[in-house]
């Protein structure tokens, strides 16, 4: 995709941590605040799943479509322009239709499938599919090992894109869990970057804290390189107003026993949490714990998302300032 890069706000390297679709659109404005060799974004694989005997990869899909220019818009999944002819297929055939996999979309999931049967690393096959589509910074997995995240509800244990999708999560949440995650190990090139000197700024988009961010904290050793990083962490706050952007982050929040405060996110990331952005509507709150900034988060196009950037490098470079004096 072109794009015009303008100069960092601070120097060094930039990490992210990402989910789907409100991750991807700040992951997007980094890639045009950031310069492409200083930029990677490590993302969720807790929603990985097999469906038709292929691996899908939501988040990892939605943000390398959305750096690519390639999301559709409307939805905030899947790619534009897509057509659905297998999917009409397949409910001619009686088939699961539960989950949609539009025509182009099937192609990645495809040769993702195909290249790991081929024994490559799903860390390998992610970089090939995002520079075959134009995107210049670097997508990771946290983890190249499967990890499942399974929602405990009222109707039973249901993994997550049948809590998600199939059922809407319109299950009550009891519990989550995260199957495969102690066995799992961070790949090294997730060590690396959040290893790398300088790092300039390690950054937790505005994804769902319980869905798209814990299964990557669940990996035994990611959250140490965390708390390790010498750079200031800032985390974009998912809620706004006490609601969530899009998905089921408020309701589930209090189905966990918790308010959907600005609090419980800063007391969930409590252990390395240097920096709070909320969004104006929540000016009056009190936070304990990180410094909290307020600036406008809701990211409807490409200029809101390029300005929360610049917002969340900006806060990252005075608090190391504050920092060195």
């Amino acid at each position: 995709m072109s794009r015009t890069v303008s100069s960092p706000t601070v120097d060094g390297r930039v990490v992210a941590l990402c989910g789907g679709i409100g991750g991807a659109k700040l992951a997007l404005g980094l890639s045009h605040v950031v310069p492409a060799d200083r930029l990677t974004i490590i993302v969720n694989t807790g929603d990985d799943f097999r469906h038709f005997g292929l691996h899908v990869s939501p988040d990892i899909d939605t943000v390398t479509y959305t750096l690519a220019g390639r999301s559709n818009r409307d939805s905030g999944w899947g790619r534009d322009g897509e057509s659905w002819r297998f999917m009409e297929a397949v409910k001619e055939l009686g088939g699961e239709s539960w989950f949609a996999l539009g025509d182009t979309d099937l192609a990645t999931k495809a040769v993702r499938t195909q290249r790991l049967a081929q024994g490559a690393r799903l860390t390998e096959i992610t970089g090939e599919i995002a520079r075959a589509l134009g995107v210049g910074c670097t997508i990771l997995p946290a983890t190249d090992d499967a990890v499942a995240t399974i929602v405990d509800t009222d109707e039973g244990a249901l993994p997550f894109q049948h809590y998600f999708v199939g059922r809407r999560w319109q299950p009550q949440i009891r519990a989550l869990r995260f199957d495969g995650a102690e066995r799992a190990r961070p790949t090294r090139e997730a060590l690396a970057a959040l290893g790398a000197e300088p790092l300039a700024a390690l950054v937790i988009c505005p994804s769902n804290p319980y869905l798209s961010i814990d299964p990557m904290l669940a990996i035994p050793g990611l959250r140490d390189a965390i708390r390790a990083v010498r750079a200031p962490v800032v985390a974009v706050s998912p809620l706004v107003g006490g609601k969530a952007v899009k998905g089921p982050l408020a309701k589930m929040i209090g189905e966990l026993g918790h308010a959907a405060t600005l609090q419980t996110i800063a007391d969930h990331y409590a252990d390395f949490l240097d920096i709070l952005i909320a969004d104006e509507a929540d000016s009056g709150a009190a936070v304990t714990g990180p410094k909290t900034l307020f600036a406008p988060t809701l990211m409807h196009g490409l200029e809101e998302s390029v300005a929360l950037a610049r917002t969340v490098l900006a806060a990252a470079g005075a608090h190391a300032a504050d920092a060195r004096s």
